[in-house]
Parts: C-alpha cells; structure tokens; sequence
C-alpha cells in the first residue's frame, strides 16, 4: 500500500489542500497541469520542486492540490505552503527542510495575516470621517 499524505496551506481568504502519493512527478492545481498557470504563477509553484530537486535528486511522487477562495494569487501562494509542507513530510527529510527555511521562510510558515476589520460608522478600516470646525 502507497503512502498518501493530506497537508494545507493558507494565505487570506484562499485555503489549499495537497494530497501527495507516490508517483511520477504530476503536479495538478485544482485538477490541471501547473505549467499551464501564468508564468510568472509557475515559477512560484516550481521553487518547491526545484529545491527538492536539488536536495532529494529524483521526484517520486505525485501532488494534487485543490485551492478554494481568496484572490488568484492568494492560491497561488497557498498551494506553494501547502505543496511544500507535503514535500517535507513526504520525504521525512530534515535537510530539505532546513533548505526550505534558507531559501524563503514562507515556503513552510504560513503569513498569518488577515484584512482588517471595518471600524462602525466608517467608510474603510483605517480612514476616518473629516470634520471642519467651522
């Protein structure tokens, strides 16, 4: 029986799931081929895979990534988080991991940051009503 590991990655409003299986090497974003995504949004998916690449030598597993939410690149970015956490535990690999913090700490800790709350009474969060004291 093959191995199959189920990770996440969040940024905003976008969550994405990656379940990782041995295989081949296919990366599916919500059920396409990453390279047919924007470039510069394909080279943000490849820095995982090219660092393990790099550290593992020969990818033997399959990923499938289904991103819901958020903006278009908010999924990108959570699919990468999500993508390389389930390389990591995949692996087992503490070396990879350690490569991963050296490159780009996000690539394993999730931006945790959210959109501020509108305040009463105001039209945007942070912006406040004028007032003339004439």
């Amino acid at each position: 029986m093959s191995k199959i590991i189920i990770t996440s990655g969040k940024r905003k409003r976008a969550v994405a799931r990656a379940i990782i299986k041995e295989g081949t090497g296919k990366i599916l974003l919500n059920k396409k081929d990453y390279s047919k995504l924007q470039y510069f949004d394909k080279l943000q998916i490849e820095e995982p895979l090219k660092i393990a690449e790099a550290t593992l030598g020969k990818l033997n597993f399959d990923v499938s990534i289904g991103v819901r939410g958020g903006g278009e690149k908010s999924q990108i970015e959570a699919a990468r988080l999500a993508l390389a956490r389930s390389i990591i535990k995949f692996s087992g690999s503490k070396k990879l991991k350690e490569e991963f913090l050296k490159y780009d700490w996000s690539l394993l800790i999730a931006d945790v940051r959210r959109k501020e709350a509108y305040k009463p009474g105001d039209s945007k969060a942070r912006k406040k009503r004028q007032t003339s004291y004439r």
